[in-house]
């Protein structure tokens, strides 16, 4: 069995469609992509797992015997989801983190 036949089909029609950026990440080794999958912070983690939380839905686990079912494909579309929404809160957290260094920098040259 090759590599592509294991892929759901939504990734192997990227794959053959020629999009590069998935091509990529395939051409990556697994300790790269398991360093850039794991959360930066608690904070990113934090509501990367709340917005998991919020599709599937928050039925607390006492009292309830929560069981999800759904396809191979729609699973790999949540995990895609929940690693894009991780991606973009990564980002903004630098941007919050530059933003801040840089007011910082600049309220000491004007304090000067």
């Amino acid at each position: 069995m090759n590599h592509q036949e294991r892929l759901p089909e939504f990734i192997t029609d990227e794959i053959e469609k020629g999009n590069p950026l998935l091509q990529y990440v395939q051409s990556m080794p697994a300790e790269t992509i398991a360093q850039l999958s794991r959360p930066a912070s608690a904070e990113v983690f934090q509501v990367v797992e709340r917005n998991i939380i919020g599709l599937l839905g928050a039925l607390p686990t006492e009292g309830f015997d929560v069981q999800i079912s759904t396809t191979r494909e729609d699973l790999g579309r949540l995990l895609a989801s929940a690693v894009m929404s991780g991606y973009f809160l990564r980002n903004a957290e630098q941007r919050m983190a530059f933003e801040k260094s840089f007011a910082i920098a600049d309220s000491d040259a004007t304090a000067e």
